[in-house]
């Protein structure tokens, strides 16, 4: 089946600076895809380029098979389109605008009432529905504007942080409804909120200065990077043999003494790239004759997937620039 989404070689250049450098990735239909990056990574910059609202300087897009470069009208009647600052006419009222974006982006006559019903439904905004769009809350605001994107149906919704200024309230309604949208719609949406991108999307992709660095499940990418997944241990014994014993465990690169209590020790232990020493560790400690109160691996966040993505690429363009100098 033909991706919904499949950008190759996508570059951007500014002025002599380079916002996208040969960016290629696909998302397939019924997605929920975040796109993750630093401020500057390239991330609205390609959302503008597949909603034909910017050219790109090379490369080749295409969304649900049209190319946005030659059939910029039909690809964006197949996209649905939130933007991170969500412009809204301010002095209208949610119905009144609802109705007015909805003759703008063609749904016919006879559709426009049931159309308005369903996304004022879908988005909750029943309650909201007369008053005007400027006395509502931010989180009202950003459902107005899902209400918006979704009116004519869209095959694809891109939304540039969607719940960007929220409080936590309407950070965990605007992510349940992305959710519950993800069930009839492909969605890419960037943040850099990572925990949100965590439990809202089954994919991630993480560009970097124009560059993808990595495209894959969080649980794949964990496979691949062996990124965080730090033993925590809690032992009565003396601190300095408890660490240098650990140190000797098979599967264990490194090991931290932390500050106890009661006569217990706490120590982190970084495991080796694929390893789970942890079977290994308790029968050290009990060989031992110490007393082991904790024995916990820590669960491997998309946070650290992300920073050991960035630390990496970073050590890799240093050695670039080595290189450089070397050749000098």
């Amino acid at each position: 089946m033909q991706p919904m989404i499949q950008v190759d070689n996508l570059t951007k250049r500014y002025a002599g600076v380079t916002a996208l450098n040969g960016v290629s990735f696909a998302v397939n239909r019924g997605e929920i895809v975040g796109f993750l990056g630093p401020n500057g990574a390239g991330k609205s910059t390609t959302m503008r380029i597949l909603t034909g609202f910017i050219p790109a300087s090379a490369g080749r897009v295409q969304v649900a098979g049209f190319d946005v470069f030659e059939d910029s009208l039909e690809v964006r009647r197949h996209i649905g389109y939130m933007p991170e600052n969500n412009p809204l006419y301010v002095d209208m009222r949610v119905a009144e605008y609802l109705k007015f974006r909805a003759k703008i982006k063609g749904v016919p006559r006879g559709e426009r009432r049931e159309r308005l019903e369903e996304v004022v439904k879908q988005c909750g905004l029943d309650e909201v529905r007369h008053r005007v769009i400027g006395q509502l809350s931010k989180g009202f605001r950003q459902r107005v504007g899902l209400a918006d994107a979704l009116l004519a149906e869209p095959d694809l919704l891109i939304l540039d942080e969607p719940t960007i200024g929220l409080d936590p309230v309407q950070i965990r309604q605007v992510r349940q409804l992305i959710k519950d949208l993800g069930k009839r719609h492909t969605i890419l949406l960037s943040s850099h909120i990572l925990p949100e991108v965590e439990m809202t999307c089954n994919r991630v992709i993480i560009i970097n200065k124009g560059r993808i660095l990595a495209s894959d499940t969080p649980e794949n990418l964990v496979k691949t990077l062996h990124a965080g997944g730090l033993i925590h241990v809690e032992v009565r014994g003396p601190a300095v043999e408890v660490a240098a014993k650990l140190r000797d465990v098979t599967g264990v690169a490194s090991v931290e003494i932390g500050t106890g209590a009661d006569e217990f020790v706490r120590v982190t232990v970084e495991p080796k790239a694929g390893s789970d020493p942890r079977e290994e560790i308790f029968k050290t400690v009990t060989a031992s004759g110490w007393t082991l109160r904790e024995l916990v691996r820590q669960r491997t966040s998309l946070e650290d997937i992300f920073v050991q993505v960035m630390r990496e690429e970073d050590e890799a363009e240093e050695e670039r620039r080595e290189s450089r100098r070397g050749l000098r």
